[in-house]
């Protein structure tokens, strides 16, 4: 079976790559989405002052969310932030694959029981150590009724093996413009736009023995709340 670090297209996360992806998420797809949607960021604040990388964590109910994530961080935070994906879904073919990497900023984890070993890591800390930050969505699949559902403990998991700051992001709207099911963005009656609203959260930096269920209760606090 193949691991996720044999997966991964490094090559994304190139110079050329992240101007290639910045035009395209900021200058192309964004103002397609806001054709779409209208949409809040609050939070932005609280990453003043926080030194990168960081374990972003945040819900998920729809492809939306992950482009509106990205929008919502300021331009230095995104540049250098890689979005765990799949290895499953996202990187069982390689075309799909590549295109999200260069698009997105992907990387691929495994979700088949395989956890958070060294082996099925390695590229993830080769991020962290280069800086890079990384968004993990908790539930690891998208929610079908847009609430938040069980949360997982990889995040919590991954930011005390490398002493890192969990930053909680609430993502809320993005079910109705683009349920599960669908592959584009769709109007509310009468061609309307849906709100969006994106909710980035004070750092939560877990004490040495804060057991990563613990953590992920104070990241659900904020995700249940916002």
């Amino acid at each position: 079976m193949t691991e996720p670090p044999e997966l991964d297209a490094a090559w994304a996360r190139s110079a050329p790559a992240r101007v290639v992806r910045e035009a395209a998420l900021m200058g192309v797809l964004g103002p397609l989405m806001d054709l779409y949607s209208r949409r809040t960021v609050r939070g932005r604040e609280h990453l003043d002052g926080v030194e990168p990388p960081v374990v972003f964590v945040a819900n998920h109910s729809s492809h939306f969310d992950t482009p509106a994530l990205l929008r919502a961080l300021p331009r230095r935070w995104r540049r250098r932030t890689a979005v765990a994906a799949a290895a499953d879904y996202f990187y069982a073919k390689r075309r799909l694959g590549w295109t999200v990497s260069l698009f997105f900023g992907t990387v691929p984890v495994a979700r088949d029981g395989r956890g958070l070993d060294e082996d099925s890591t390695a590229h993830i800390q080769g991020l962290f150590e280069q800086g890079w930050s990384l968004v993990m969505f908790a539930e690891g699949t998208r929610s079908r009724d847009g609430s938040v559902g069980k949360l997982r403990s990889g995040a919590a998991v991954l930011a005390a093996q490398h002493h890192l700051a969990l930053v909680p992001i609430h993502v809320s709207g993005s079910h109705d413009v683009m349920p599960v099911g669908r592959y584009w963005m769709r109007f509310r009656p009468g061609l309307k736009r849906h709100p969006i609203e994106i909710d980035i959260g004070r750092p939560i930096r877990p004490d040495d023995a804060e057991h990563r269920t613990d953590v992920m209760e104070r990241v659900r606090l904020h995700l249940e709340h916002s």
